[in-house]
């Protein structure tokens, strides 16, 4: 049993058919799907499959953005993704011989550059099951990603070398460490948002950026720092920007009104109305969407990156189940344990959660204490599992209080000595799961003040953890006295063990 700590917080996925929903409803993929059943014998392509320039009204039009000004960017922008997501096939003119006719979805249109034919991924977004609708959308994401991370090229002539390809040196551009940049910071918008087992609100865009570019142990940043915080704001604007139609993130832009405040260049004459210094939205706000959870997800797996999610245990063992929850934020570790209850038999799952939390090793008393608590979601039907381990060493004193807790009578007094090394097996899995937060005190106190020379008896439990919980207890402990007793207790449990 490992008991390690996972990279990342679980997070609560939406199910695959809601999931499923978003992305047909997101704007570049609804787009896109729109303009693969547009398309028809008038379609006229380039050699690289895009739309013919005097295809693009039309499109926009059939899109509803005829009196957008961007309208014919955008439907520029749908139909690549419907090439690269396989909503339309392209076939060169010298492949298909017969003028258009073969494939499965009927040939479309032709002309000298090519046919343009209906992909077999368009019929899948109304018959396909929801995780081929994702693959699909994934597939969308990525070349969204791609234009996200690619250089705007004001002059395309000046930067082709002379075999015809594009210098990246000229652009002053490193593809790799760009793409690098704007995937740590989507892995940092996830963590920002699971980092509680719940999804939070948007992340002011200045949060993020700094996030990237301040050192943890930097106290106040310098303004070399500032200044690359806010260049990475700008650059992260106009990413969002592009990534929000796809329906990864909903996204605020950076004020306007701080541009002209910056001075940039283009800014308005025209008065600005007044804007609250205090407000931080102003400076952008971005936060992950359900579907964009799930995006990130993929792409982090995709890259070997532990990030688990609510419900990966359910077909586990008990063991794998307390392990895996260890260290889970305490909402994620009950939606996974309740999802985990859903397909057993109460009785049967009881005796299951009691065997895995046996143990000696490291983790064990962490284990126990998820036990616990996932045997209070059981309800009555465990009792007669839990009065099974009543005698047991490691597992009768954690029945006891369940049973008290539960309102079972007939339960018997423990044993000091089980008394004793309940508490230090509490105390053990509190240290591991959280360290030694301040409400550890109150544990601590509590345990000595019900207990007249709790020290005296401590250090002789037989316990794997019992000098270090002890010297913890000389550290956590508010009173001075009690506090050198504790330590004095953890020496003499060392000098007994031998270790």
């Amino acid at each position: 049993m490992s008991g390690d700590r996972p990279t990342l917080p679980p997070v609560q996925l939406h199910s695959d058919a809601e999931l499923a929903r978003e992305a047909l409803a997101s704007p570049l993929l609804a787009r896109a799907a729109l303009l693969a059943r547009w398309a028809g014998p008038a379609t006229r392509v380039g050699a690289g499959g895009e739309l013919a320039d005097e295809q693009l009204p039309v499109a926009a039009a059939h899109l509803g953005l005829a009196d957008d000004e961007d309208g014919a960017a955008d439907a520029s922008e749908a139909w690549r993704i419907a090439v690269d997501t396989g909503l339309v096939d392209i076939m060169d003119a010298d492949e298909d011989g017969d003028g258009g006719g073969g494939g499965g979805g009927g040939a479309v249109a032709s002309d000298a550059t090519g046919t343009v034919m209906a992909g077999e991924n368009l019929a899948t977004l109304t018959s396909g099951s929801p995780q081929d609708i994702l693959a699909i959308w994934l597939d969308a994401l990525d070349a969204v990603f791609a234009d996200a991370t690619a250089p705007v090229l004001e002059d395309l002539a000046e930067v082709i070398d002379e075999d015809g390809e594009i210098d990246f040196g000229a652009l002053q551009w490193d593809p790799e460490a760009e793409a690098e940049f704007l995937e740590g910071v989507l892995g940092n918008l996830y963590l920002l948002t699971v980092s509680s087992g719940v999804a939070e609100g948007p992340v002011p865009l200045p949060a993020l950026a700094a996030s990237m570019i301040v050192p943890d142990d930097m106290g106040e940043p310098t303004d070399d720092v500032l200044e690359q915080v806010s260049d990475a704001m700008m650059r992260l604007d106009d990413q969002f920007r592009v990534l929000e139609p796809v329906g990864l993130v909903v996204y605020r832009p950076v004020d306007e009104a701080l541009m002209a405040e910056a001075g940039e260049d283009g800014a308005s004459d025209e008065p600005q109305p007044p804007v609250d210094e205090e407000d931080v939205t102003r400076y952008g706000m971005v936060g992950l969407t359900p579907l964009g959870l799930y995006g990130v997800r993929s792409r982090m797996l995709e890259a070997g990156v532990d990030a688990p999610a609510v419900g990966d245990l359910v077909d586990k063992g008990a063991d794998t189940l307390l392990d895996g929850i260890a260290y889970f934020p305490e909402i994620s570790a009950r939606g996974e344990t309740v999802l985990w209850l859903a397909r057993r038999e109460p009785a049967t799952a009881a005796r299951e959660l009691l065997a895995a939390a046996r143990g000696a090793d490291r983790g064990a008393p962490l284990r126990r204490l998820r036990s616990q608590q996932a045997l209070s979601l059981v309800g009555p039907e465990a009792e007669p599992a839990v009065r099974e381990v009543l005698d047991d060493a490691e597992l009768g004193g954690l029945a006891r209080v369940w049973l008290a807790e539960s309102g079972a009578s007939d339960v018997p007094p423990p044993p000091d000595t089980m008394i004793f090394w309940l508490a230090i097996d509490t105390i053990a899995a509190q240290l591991d799961a959280d360290g030694e937060p301040a409400e550890l005190q109150d544990l601590v106190a509590g345990l000595t003040g019900q207990h007249s020379g709790f020290f005296d008896t401590a250090w002789r439990v037989e316990h794997p953890s019992t000098a270090d919980v002890l010297e913890a207890m000389g550290r956590l402990h508010p009173d001075r006295k009690s506090a050198k007793e504790a330590r004095k207790a953890a020496f003499k449990a060392r000098s007994r063990s031998g270790s």
